[in-house]
């Protein structure tokens, strides 16, 4: 007799010869397995511990598989060195104008013994003969005066200062101070002026660098120039009953020792705050210039609305120790309602425009 061959089932497919969940005997030998969708319960438990072992592997070995990436893509592709900065052209005025400024104070009181000090603005300061005791004198003041470029990157940097002398005059055997032609108070009162070379460039970390090219060089005091024509009359006297007057009084009264409300004087449009706390307890409008006003004749009436005139003052402000102090305004004044009102507190005093020049006529043949 053949012996039976028997087939393992398709997926959904019960066989007669296995106990189904109803527990009905079965015929035969037939081994104790139970098929799901092709796959036996065995096999499915093995493949199930194969993809928790693939899991738990892909978990370790990813932060080994970046880490060796990383490596390699450094070695192979390096990131470009960033390029230092550099100063624009132009720039560094100001850290010139305050480097220059320390180098000069530093200067002033050096002496024997001093060229570190000096060094650390003028490298060669190191080789210097330096003479005299330190600190026998010192700057007070210094100020900036005068600021040129020179160079794309080198400022030239004039810095004004009062000398002041830290010795004390010689004594005679009576105990007074010598008199001399040129005593130590009069060579305090003197301004000098020293000029002093500064190279700006890039320096570490992207910041600007600064160096003296020199040791300061005393110099003379920068020129004057001729005072330019302004646009104002001349110089009157403030008379009480001039609407112009009484405006700029009001006004300054407020807003110098707080007293009144300053909006009241102030044209529509015009925002001012006063000063707080206030400066002074008193104002007096002394002196007048007004824009086109010859000063001829008092005046007593305010113009149509909406005109403007611009004018400076001259007032004696008291301050808080009775002591009057001359103050000056340049102002602009505006017409509405039969009154001036404050249209600005101008920043200087205007100048003429230059007069118009008339070619000269052409000689006819």
């Amino acid at each position: 007799m053949k012996p039976l061959l028997t087939r393992r089932p398709a997926a959904g497919f019960r066989s007669p010869h296995i106990v189904g969940q109803q527990g009905a005997a079965h015929e035969g030998p037939v081994e104790d397995v139970e098929y799901v969708g092709g796959w036996s319960t065995g096999a499915r438990a093995n493949t199930s511990a194969l993809i928790r072992w693939a899991v738990w592997g892909l978990l370790v070995l990813g932060p080994v598989l970046g880490a060796a990436a990383f490596v390699r893509t450094s070695a192979t592709d390096p990131t470009p060195p960033v390029a230092a900065a550099s100063a624009p052209t132009g720039t560094g005025s100001q850290g010139a104008a305050g480097f220059a400024t320390l180098f000069v104070a530093q200067f002033l009181t050096a002496g024997e013994g001093d060229q570190d000090k000096l060094a650390a603005y003028y490298p060669a300061a190191v080789d210097l003969q330096l003479e005299g005791d330190p600190d026998r004198r010192h700057g007070e003041q210094l100020t900036v005066v005068r600021l040129r470029q020179t160079d794309p990157d080198v400022w030239s940097v004039t810095v004004a200062a009062r000398i002041v002398s830290n010795t004390a005059l010689p004594k005679t055997t009576s105990g007074n101070a010598v008199d001399d032609s040129r005593s130590a108070a009069a060579e305090d009162a003197d301004v000098h002026y020293f000029q002093v070379p500064v190279a700006v460039g890039p320096a570490a970390g992207g910041a600007t660098g600064y160096i003296a090219l020199s040791m300061p060089a005393e110099v003379a005091a920068p020129a004057r120039i001729k005072t330019p024509e302004l646009i104002y009359g001349p110089v009157q006297q403030a008379v009480p009953s001039d609407p112009r007057s009484q405006a700029v009084t009001q006004f300054l009264d407020a807003y110098l020792t707080g007293s009144g409300e300053l909006d009241r004087y102030l044209a529509p449009g015009t925002q001012l705050a006063a000063i707080n706390p206030a400066p002074y307890t008193a104002v007096a409008v002394d002196r007048m210039q007004i824009e086109g006003d010859q000063g001829s004749e008092p005046t007593t009436t305010v113009p149509a609305d909406g005109t403007r005139t611009r004018l400076v003052v001259t007032v004696r402000a008291t301050d808080h120790d009775r002591v009057r102090l001359p103050l000056a305004y340049a102002l602009t004044l505006k017409a509405r309602a039969g009154r001036w009102e404050i249209a600005s507190l101008d920043g200087s005093p205007s100048p003429a425009l230059p007069a118009p020049s008339i070619p000269a006529p052409t000689p006819h043949p």
